[in-house]
Formats: structure tokens, C-alpha cells, sequence
């Protein structure tokens, strides 16, 4: 008798829907705080990396006396 192939796709889709399964989701309060930590190491680095540039225009322009 002939073997069954298996469906990739809907062998795909089992196993994605066994690993969703497994995964631990955060609470509401837990994705809130996250957020939080995240929009605030955002807006430091903007600062920071701002900051960076201002400097180095700075020097660039002092160096090429602009």
C-alpha cells in the first residue's frame, strides 16, 4: 500500500498550535509595565544618541572651522 503523505502545511500548522500552546503569556499589568520600560529606554536612548550626534557636529564643525 501507498504511504500517506503528510500535509506541510497542515503538519505546519499543528505544530505552531502546539508551541502557542506552551507559551507562557504575560498578564494585562505584566504587558502594561513592560510597555512602560520599553517607551522609557526608547525616549533615553533618543536623548542619549541625540546628544551623541550634537557633539560630534559640534567638534566636526569646529575642526573644519565652519
Amino acid at each position: 500500500m501507498a504511504e500517506k503523505k503528510n500535509n506541510p502545511i497542515a503538519l505546519f500548522y499543528r505544530e505552531t498550535m502546539g508551541e502557542l500552546r506552551k507559551v507562557s503569556w504575560p498578564t494585562r499589568d505584566e504587558a502594561l509595565n513592560l510597555t512602560w520600560i520599553v517607551i522609557v529606554v526608547l525616549v533615553g536612548m533618543a536623548i542619549f544618541l541625540g546628544l551623541i550626534d550634537l557633539v560630534g557636529e559640534t567638534l566636526l564643525q569646529r575642526a573644519l572651522g565652519v
